[in-house]
């Protein structure tokens, strides 16, 4: 379910996905297959961990990441499940040959 939220255009982010919503800053994203696709890989992401450990490894890994790093986009892009999100949203069928638990070569 994808909800359009304006308010989160400050936070300088096209989207942001809350299982089981993807949320957008605006409603033509809806129609960028790139953004969706990588937003649906998230959803996947969680669903594998039962959806709250995803958000608990999520923050810990983006912890390390600041502390490693010294810069928020930095730990941001080094999180596993963004590296696999981002490597694979432009590849329209990966969701469907994705394995299980992808996101952890990435680490």
């Amino acid at each position: 379910m994808v909800i359009i939220i304006e308010q989160i255009k400050h936070l300088g982010i096209a989207g942001i996905t809350l299982f089981p919503f993807i949320i957008l800053r605006d409603k033509a994203l809806n129609q960028d297959k790139r953004i969706m696709n990588h937003e649906r890989i998230h959803i996947r992401q969680q669903l594998v961990l039962l959806v709250l450990p995803f958000y608990v490894l999520y923050l810990i890994e983006f912890g390390v990441g600041l502390i490693k790093y010294k810069n928020r986009m930095e730990a941001y892009m080094n999180i596993s499940f963004e590296k696999e999100a981002y490597e694979n949203d432009e590849n329209f069928d990966y969701l469907n040959d994705r394995k299980c638990w992808a996101w952890v070569k990435q680490l």
